[in-house]
């Protein structure tokens, strides 16, 4: 039923099970995967999988890159009748938003489900716990120089709806120039690595491609999460073949940043971390200083 999409009395004829069976067996299934494998395959990076994936986008133009993020509509068919106008937007039918973040590898390291489709990326974004770790101070260290400055903060790809964060590089609108040019041909490349993986994942797995015919959202969440973790799982046991190798890169330990007990400098901490986040400044500087560095690049070639 996850991989083709199928009803549950489709089960009936094939493997001689009951509808409400086959959907009791999905809900038991994917709530089994979800409780079992969250911990490893919908987990955070570590400081090797930043290692690699910093060293992957060095390669690519993009230094201190950990991603591309973006959000996919799971349409809700059987959406109660009352919630049908919370959870209509632009679609015009009830959907469920998912905002995840895919590395190079098409591997989902984040993934945000259960918005209402009538919220936009921005609202998700604001509900969404991808920067908690960041904030809170938990968040393994991330450094890497771009046109002889200093970062020490990871970015993520994103299209022109997200905000002017220090944590995202967007592409540029209309580029006059050529290196303005250049640059947002070349962010708008590495950034469609999210949506080959929400491609891959409704490929493999057809129950999302289509619309939902559960009834409850926490079941749906369940259903979500394991198509992530089994899509992750198949990235895993495929990397052999990804060309892996090409990339050189030093084995680290988790090294977590050591934070203050005091409470009241824990949270002006916090505070601070939370400003730097969304700092506007450092967002346009980081960009001028990646479009230098990929005009440097392709000037070299």
């Amino acid at each position: 039923m996850m991989a083709y999409g199928v009803t549950g009395d489709f089960m009936d004829e094939y493997i001689r099970i009951g509808e409400s069976t086959a959907m009791e067996s999905v809900k038991k299934f994917s709530e089994t995967l979800v409780r079992i494998f969250s911990d490893k395959y919908l987990r955070s990076p570590n400081a090797n999988d930043i290692t690699r994936l910093l060293a992957v986008a060095e390669e690519r133009g993009f230094p201190g890159m950990l991603g591309s993020i973006d959000c996919m509509h799971w349409k809700w068919k059987n959406c109660p009748t009352a919630w049908k106008g919370m959870y209509s937007g632009h679609i015009h039918e009830p959907t469920i938003f998912l905002e995840a973040v895919a590395s190079y590898d098409l591997w989902i390291w984040h993934a945000f489900f259960g918005m209402p489709g009538s919220h936009n990326d921005i609202n998700v974004l604001e509900r969404s716990s991808i920067f908690n770790e960041l904030a809170q101070g938990h968040a393994l260290p991330v450094n890497y120089i771009v046109n002889g400055h200093n970062y020490s903060m990871g970015y993520y790809l994103a299209d022109g709806i997200y905000p002017k964060w220090r944590t995202f590089v967007k592409t540029i609108p209309s580029p006059r120039g050529n290196k303005n040019k250049h640059f947002a041909k070349a962010q708008e490349f590495a950034r469609k690595d999210v949506e080959r993986a929400f491609g891959v994942l409704q490929q493999r797995f057809a129950i999302i491609r289509g619309p939902s015919r559960m009834f409850k959202v926490e079941v749906l969440t369940n259903i979500m999460k394991a198509c992530i973790i089994l899509h992750n799982m198949i990235i895993e046991d495929e990397r052999d073949n990804i060309d892996d190798d090409d990339f050189e890169y030093d084995q680290v330990d988790d090294v977590l940043p050591e934070l203050s007990r005091d409470h009241t400098t824990e949270f002006m901490e916090f505070i601070q971390r939370h400003h730097q986040i969304r700092d506007g400044s450092a967002h346009h500087q980081l960009q001028e200083d990646l479009i230098e560095h990929q005009w440097l690049l392709y000037s070299q070639q």
